[in-house]
């Protein structure tokens, strides 16, 4: 009797085949008869071969698959030998293709036909994309190249290594806990970067605040405001662009509370809601304001995607910080917690929302993590518009401090009023 699993694994190696021989066979398809290793045809036959040994191997013995494997491997390599001598064509894309729609053709009779396929669908997108990813390796520089390995090496080996367990005083430092945390800021910031350098100059300074504010809106506040005391035309731009990246902060501080306690995030809805809608009001007056300035003028220089030396430096002062915030809870109660929040906010918001999310599973009430969270908000807030006023002055520094003046005063009233309440 036929078993249907049999016959739907088959389909899938089938399927399988068919996809990446699509993509292989339209890429060569202006190759004459005969001048392709493996073509459309080719290529579905070798993935319902790797189907056909696979319920072999299942039957009789599991030697089957490296055998076939091998003498497909020889049959490719002999075809490349001779395309070689014909035109000089050295590249063995088609043959590693060809090697991967067997082994789906495997997997699908081996009980993952859905995986199969969906190996195949990606296996058929990256052959497809060798243009864009061509040309995205050329628009890299050495530093992007460094951090995109080294974002991998502490996200993929360095995380899964470290114990979950506490540690230190009081134990609050939990090694793996605090390396996440480092992970999601490193991955968001590095996303931040790349944004950047996908909008380009061309899109203006508004969009790059936008995107800007996901990497360091206190780095760009920084930039802007010293290209302002220069560029006096574009004021009102630069001012808008702060401020579209200090409001961006905002929603980037629920995401980081989401990844740690998600629990904690219906109590932060209003006030953040709050904080972003007022600026988004400044935001939106500054680029009226700004809409006969040209903000391809210029372009703010960025800053590094990811540095490991600044990943162990957030390290360190998230555990400070959590430290400090357990220490100040315990000798002064919720007042310690409000003046660390609020120092804290001066240099680094990331830290601070991170260490007060955390302390709510057990330690810190909710309400006080919440007005933290929004006094290291409001207190980030004041450094941006401190700067703006204090490096750009004129009219940026005006502009900057009525509109980020606005969001510190209402993330202040509404501190006040739940105290109240």
């Amino acid at each position: 009797m036929i078993d249907p699993g049999h016959g739907l694994g088959l389909a899938a190696a089938l399927a399988a085949g068919l996809i990446i021989g699509l993509e292989r066979g339209w890429r060569l398809r202006d190759a004459g008869e005969g001048a392709r290793v493996a073509g459309i045809r080719t290529i579905t036959l070798i993935a319902l071969a790797g189907g056909v040994a696979g319920l072999v191997a299942a039957q009789l013995d599991t030697l089957v698959i490296p055998v076939a494997l091998g003498v497909i491997g020889l049959f490719l390599l002999v075809g490349y030998r001779h395309m070689t001598r014909v035109n000089g064509d050295a590249g063995i894309t088609t043959a590693v293709a060809v090697l991967i729609a067997f082994l789906l053709g495997v997997i699908a009779t081996v009980g993952e036909p859905l995986l199969a396929t969906a190996g195949a669908v990606i296996t058929a997108v990256i052959l497809g994309f060798k243009p864009r990813l061509h040309a995205m390796l050329r628009q890299l520089d050495g530093p992007e190249v460094r951090a995109i390995l080294q974002l991998a090496l502490i996200s993929a080996v360095i995380l899964p290594l470290l114990p979950q367990q506490g540690y230190g005083p009081w134990e609050v430092l939990n090694p793996y806990e605090i390396w996440l945390m480092v992970v999601l800021i490193s991955a968001i910031g590095f996303a931040g970067h790349f944004a950047v350098r996908l909008v380009g100059p061309r899109r203006g300074l508004l969009v790059t605040g936008l995107f800007a504010g996901l990497a360091s809106s206190t780095a760009l506040t920084l930039t802007l405001s010293r290209a302002a005391r220069g560029q006096t035309g574009l004021q009102p731009v630069f001012a808008a662009a702060v401020v579209i990246a200090g409001t961006t902060m905002f929603p980037r501080m629920l995401l980081l509370v989401a990844a740690v306690s998600p629990a904690l995030l219906p109590r932060l809805y209003l006030p953040i809601a709050l904080l972003t809608l007022t600026g988004l009001v400044g935001a939106g007056t500054l680029v009226w304001l700004a809409r006969d300035s040209r903000s391809d003028a210029a372009r703010p220089p960025m800053q590094r995607p990811f540095e490991l030396a600044t990943a162990l430096q957030f390290a360190l002062l998230l555990m400070a910080v959590m430290v400090l915030a357990e220490g100040l809870r315990r000798l002064a109660g919720d007042a310690g917690v409000y003046l660390l929040a609020l120092a804290s906010g001066l240099t680094d918001v990331d830290a601070i929302t991170l260490s007060l999310t955390r302390m709510t599973e057990g330690r810190l009430d909710e309400t006080v993590a919440v007005r933290g969270i929004i006094l290291a908000a409001v207190a980030n807030t004041l450094v941006k518009l401190g700067l703006a006023a204090g490096i750009a002055r004129g009219r940026m520094g005006r502009l900057v401090s009525l509109a980020l003046g606005g969001v510190a005063a209402s993330g202040i009233a509404w501190v006040a009023w739940e105290g109240l309440a």
